[in-house]
């Protein structure tokens, strides 16, 4: 897959693309080797987050002849404006812990952070640039070059806002489903069928994963709980309950003024998270 032009991103200052854990060779050489991106809030990252990853990486394994050589999270810029979100640091530090003490595959990408706010597809165009000019790809054991294919990690509810008129642009669409393609995790009250369906002209690089245990923890009830002084043991990490405590985080509710629900002004792409936005 080619990549775009280095000219067409610009780094935040200091920053550094993130690959300790990306697999540089394919154990099946007759597998197509992918990177799964979750963008969103991560307002705070949940356990249910990186359960998307879990639950993607047995359907890809079950399903599908694509090998998975990394995973990503890539938390929105401050620039989004949402109510209640946190500065961009703090939900890159609360990323970070989560993946290095509870995952051994799951990497965070702050490039979408710490600048102005990206569209969605520019974001897989950065990862597609970062993993496949600047590093090369990946490699077979007998040493051939592989193009790793970057793929959108995301809750049917965020899908489901691809088929609303005015909401994503078309141009964005089909870089994100024609290009790129996504894995997309069933969330509870959302429809799978009704989330595809005006999507038909991609539905081959649309993967549906059904979630066998309905998990509805969201970012949104972490907060109020937090809010209440309620216990949120065991819906987020340990190291994040405490990075939470330490840092006096979500003890208002950050009210201040939304963008138009549902768009946004400068991109027309809807609100957005690895579940939904609204709901994390």
């Amino acid at each position: 897959m080619a990549a775009q032009s280095s000219s067409t991103f610009v780094n935040p200052p200091n920053y550094t693309f993130t690959s300790h854990r990306l697999h540089r060779t394919l154990h099946a050489s007759d597998k197509q080797p992918i990177v799964l991106v979750a963008c969103g809030s991560f307002n705070p990252i949940t356990y249910h987050h990186l359960r998307m990853f879990e639950m993607a990486n047995d359907f890809v394994r079950q399903n599908t002849n694509f090998e998975i050589v990394g995973g990503y999270l890539s938390p929105v810029s401050e620039e989004y404006k949402k109510p209640g979100l946190v500065r961009a640091h703090h939900r890159v530090n609360m990323c970070t812990l989560a993946t290095e003490q509870e995952s051994s595959g799951l990497m965070v990408d702050s490039w979408e952070a710490f600048q102005n706010y990206q569209r969605t597809a520019v974001v897989l165009d950065h990862f597609n640039y970062e993993i496949n000019t600047i590093l090369g790809g990946v490699s077979t054991r007998d040493g051939e070059h592989r193009d790793v294919r970057i793929m959108l990690l995301a809750g049917s509810d965020l899908i489901s806002t691809m088929s609303e008129p005015g909401v994503w642009s078309h141009n964005d669409l089909d870089r994100i489903l024609g290009r790129y393609g996504t894995f997309v995790i069933e969330r509870t009250g959302s429809s799978m069928d009704q989330a595809t369906d005006s999507l038909a002209r991609w539905r081959n690089n649309i993967y549906p994963i059904p979630q066998l245990v309905q998990n509805d923890v969201s970012s949104t009830k972490v907060r109020l709980f937090f809010r209440r002084g309620l216990s949120v043991r065991y819906l987020i990490p340990a190291a994040v309950i405490d990075y939470i405590k330490q840092n006096y985080l979500y003890l208002d509710d950050g009210s201040g003024p939304e963008k138009e629900k549902g768009k946004d002004k400068e991109s027309g792409e809807a609100d957005r998270d690895s579940g939904s936005q609204s709901q994390l």
